[in-house]
């Protein structure tokens, strides 16, 4: 499990790097100055969460069965959250119309949430034993 979760959080680093570089580049010319910050909205959340599934998949402490419900919910959070986000921010240039996919938005962010709550609860059933 652990191999599987430091390779999302590399594929959820790389992806958030490119797609950070594409916002800042190819569509500082296409889209308003509001959209290209909901973008990098979206992009900071994928790379918030690909250092949290570092840590997650590095971690020795914490409960495998603890992971594997962390790792779903990020991965879930982060295709609902910030898919949606880059679907909303680049609306203009699609003929899909991704305000009517905007309710997962939400969703994401609360598996997201839901993921860190996870881990604190992790934390909150540590003993000074296995802390170490």
């Amino acid at each position: 499990m652990n191999k599987k979760i430091l390779v999302t959080a590399g594929i959820f680093g790389i992806t958030s790097i490119i797609l950070g570089a594409f916002g800042a580049h190819a569509l500082k010319e296409l889209l308003p100055n509001t959209s290209l910050q909901t973008f990098e909205t979206g992009v900071r959340y994928q790379m918030y969460q690909a250092l949290f599934l570092l840590f997650i998949g590095s971690s020795t402490t914490i409960k495998e069965k603890s992971k594997r419900i962390i790792f779903y919910l990020s991965i879930f959070g982060i295709l609902f959250f910030s898919g949606s986000i880059y679907g909303l921010a680049t609306n203009i240039l699609t003929s899909f119309d991704f305000k009517s996919i905007g309710f997962i938005t939400p969703i994401g962010g609360l598996l997201l949430i839901s993921a860190w709550f996870v881990l604190f609860v992790e934390f909150l059933k540590m003993t000074s034993k296995n802390a170490h």
